[in-house]
């Protein structure tokens, strides 16, 4: 007989970034304790679980990481503070399969980085790539920063080290550096290094140039335009598939039109 969590895992599997692997432990853990909860405990742990199958894209925090604090705290016998209630049932409804279906299907893209059935030209990309990879600047400064820092220890198990993310407006959690650390400093050294050849970062010696990309948040629908690429709105971007994108989430039509049927007469 099929369990409750072996059908989640299947539901999973299907998902990018290895989604099925990464919540394992703490899906089982929810099965192990909803049974015995009653309904005023297993009410919150039913909402985050439900949101387990929302693709991460959309979660405003992390869904897994609140979930799994919430499981420990009921498994030392504690109950959930108001805060913590408070931060479950801000959360809304979780997004309906439709939505759910068609973002998963994009995150399976950006897991590969391929961005062309979103983007048309890709000549831009090749040509620019093919500069920075034959610049011997770029390998002597990479040579330099090799050099100062134990690089592999910033590297992940696909040998890539990327920069800092970019954030709406530049407001990145922490912008201060401390030049007492080492991280720290490697950071800093490695993002001035990837903005001056426009690079997302390193994987093992091969520098990964910054494409144009369009990625959802959980807010909206971001369009990245590296700085580099001399950008032609009719030529470089299919429409069409970025606003069946992002309209998957549009709960209805708008515009003024239909903002005057709903005014009142007089």
């Amino acid at each position: 007989m099929t369990t409750a969590l072996e059908l989640d895992l299947k539901k999973l599997k299907a998902r990018a970034f290895d989604r099925a692997e990464w919540a394992e432990e703490v899906l089982r853990r929810y099965h192990t304790a909803i049974p015995n909860l009653d309904e005023v405990a297993a009410q919150p742990l039913r909402a985050l679980y439900h949101w387990m199958f929302v693709p991460p894209t959309l979660w405003p925090f992390n869904v897994q990481d609140v979930l799994a604090a919430c499981l420990a705290a009921l498994e030392q016998g504690k109950r959930l503070n108001s805060r913590h209630r408070l931060l479950i049932d801000l959360l809304p409804a979780p997004p309906d399969e439709t939505i759910c279906a068609a973002v998963a299907g994009h995150e399976l893209h950006v897991q590969k980085g391929a961005y062309e059935n979103l983007v048309k030209t890709q000549a831009k990309y090749a040509q620019n790539e093919l500069a920075i990879r034959t610049d011997p600047q770029l390998r002597r400064q990479w040579a330099r920063l090799k050099a100062a820092f134990k690089v592999q220890a910033y590297r992940d198990h696909k040998g890539v080290i990327r920069r800092t993310m970019s954030a709406e407006r530049n407001l990145r959690p922490s912008f201060s550096i401390d030049l007492r650390r080492r991280e720290e400093v490697f950071h800093a050294a490695f993002d001035a290094f990837c903005l001056r050849w426009n690079l997302y970062g390193m994987q093992n010696d091969e520098p990964l140039l910054l494409k144009l990309a369009v990625n959802l948040t959980p807010y909206g629908t971001m369009i990245h335009i590296p700085a580099y690429w001399s950008f032609d709105p009719k030529r470089d971007i299919r429409w069409d598939a970025i606003a069946s994108l992002h309209r998957v989430r549009v709960p209805g039509r708008q515009g003024s039109a239909l903002l005057s049927k709903d005014l009142p007469n007089g």
